[in-house]
């Protein structure tokens, strides 16, 4: 698999995947506009979860593209990336089985919010994850979870509204699965890094 590790740090990839990346981000932002006017500021931090996960991962772009690495904002997007990448995946999917439609909208969610996933997981050999690192990312995920379903700011999908406790329970031990990869990819292999030249 090493063959491909070039091919991703080339710099057209990088700017490719930047540009997306702040579109998708900015999308994203725009896509919670309803609810973030309807969110208690205290709150609003951690209300668009997956354009955030998307802008974290922004922030590592930038920072490949300078030679650099940062490895905070690279513990937050591995995580974050995968964890609302699937959740938004298994989310969309789930409202097709109680709907048994998906409008255009949803089907584009599903294939973005899968390549979040995948591209946090893809970039891992050129992460330097520390301990400390994934703690905060570890604290940010969890409380974000909190956020969303002990006060209530999970993302809107009225159809899945009777699933609530299930979608918490599911989202809880994704959090955990999403930091555990995290652990095994970057902190306990952290000799199997490939460097960013």
């Amino acid at each position: 698999m090493k063959w491909i590790f070039p091919f991703l740090i080339h710099r057209s990839v990088l700017w490719m995947l930047l540009i997306v990346n702040i579109i998708g981000t900015v999308y994203g932002y725009i896509w919670y506009g309803n609810q973030l006017s309807e969110t208690p500021a205290k709150f609003l931090l951690f209300v668009p979860d997956s354009p955030t996960a998307s802008l974290f991962f922004v922030f590592v772009l930038i920072a490949f593209l300078l030679k650099r690495n940062w490895p905070l904002m690279e513990a937050l997007a591995i995580v974050t990336l995968f964890k609302y990448g699937i959740w938004a995946v298994v989310m969309n999917i789930l409202v097709w089985k109680v709907t048994g439609t998906l409008d255009p909208i949803a089907w584009m969610l599903i294939l973005s919010h899968g390549a979040m996933a995948i591209e946090g997981i893809v970039y891992a050999p050129f992460y330097r994850i520390k301990w400390p690192h994934l703690a905060v990312a570890a604290i940010w995920t969890l409380h974000n979870d909190v956020i969303d379903y002990v006060f209530r700011m999970l993302p809107r999908y009225s159809v899945l509204e009777q699933y609530i406790p299930q979608i918490g329970y599911f989202t809880f031990w994704l959090s955990i699965a999403s930091i555990s990869i995290a652990y095994v990819l970057c902190v306990r292999n952290d000799r199997l890094h490939f460097p960013l030249k």
